[in-house]
């Protein structure tokens, strides 16, 4: 399996690359986040092993470049920087895991060991559904260049109908997704929410995306 190591500290890209490859792992490393994009556009890595704080762009820029060039290799960040705002950042960047120094080798090894485990899918930062865009960190949603304001549940209900964008979803998943445990109420509420959400990201636009399927659910249908 190969791997890349983006670290820009001599020490600890050399300490890093010597302990990945005795593990058995083939291992390339750049130094700058320039370097990481560069590389990660030209070559298929099984993971990247991405410290945060690097010559520009830093590794949160890097990982939105190459997401956004549909680059899905799952991603372990390294940071000195432990604040909860930072880790929450590199995972909505499109970070799989995130481990700060000073760590030991061996959980490193084991966090790279899970990663190269999974199935590399697409995971974009944003979703979109014909000129609908909804950004799940930043918590934007556009028609087109209209940015449209939505509650927050009105926001969770349209990010999981467009996650599953041309499925039927039946008013007991919506609730079981979007409402939480302590939700005890009918399942008119999602028919309310519904209706909230058409007269926001629909009828201003003429647009009928949002279908009800008699008798099954709802569904979003990108064409119409």
């Amino acid at each position: 399996m190969r791997l890349l190591v983006v670290e820009d500290d001599p020490a600890m890209s050399a300490m890093l690359s010597r302990g990945l490859r005795r593990a058995g792992y083939a291992v390339d490393t750049a130094a700058t986040g320039t370097d990481a994009v560069w590389t990660i556009a030209e070559t298929d890595y099984d993971a990247i092993v991405l410290d945060a704080m690097i010559p520009p762009p830093d590794g949160f820029e890097v990982l939105r470049q190459i997401r956004e060039k549909g680059r899905w290799a799952p991603v372990l960040m390294l940071t000195a920087r432990d604040a909860v705002t930072d880790r929450v950042r590199g995972l909505d960047a499109g970070a799989d895991d995130y481990l700060t120094k000073p760590f030991a080798f061996d959980e490193l090894l084991a966090r790279v060991r899970a990663l190269t485990r999974r199935e590399t899918a697409e995971r974009p930062s944003s979703l979109q559904v014909g000129d609908l865009v909804l950004n799940p960190a930043t918590r934007e949603v556009h028609r087109g260049d209209t940015p449209i304001s939505l509650s927050a549940k009105e926001f969770a209900l349209l990010h999981e109908l467009m996650r599953r964008h041309g499925e039927t979803l039946s008013r007991t998943y919506l609730i079981d997704h979007v409402w939480d445990f302590a939700y005890d109420g009918g399942s008119n509420v999602v028919d309310v929410y519904i209706r909230y959400l058409r007269d926001k990201v629909d009828r201003p636009f003429g647009r009928g995306t949002i279908q009800t399927v008699r008798g099954a659910g709802y569904r979003l249908d990108p064409s119409s």
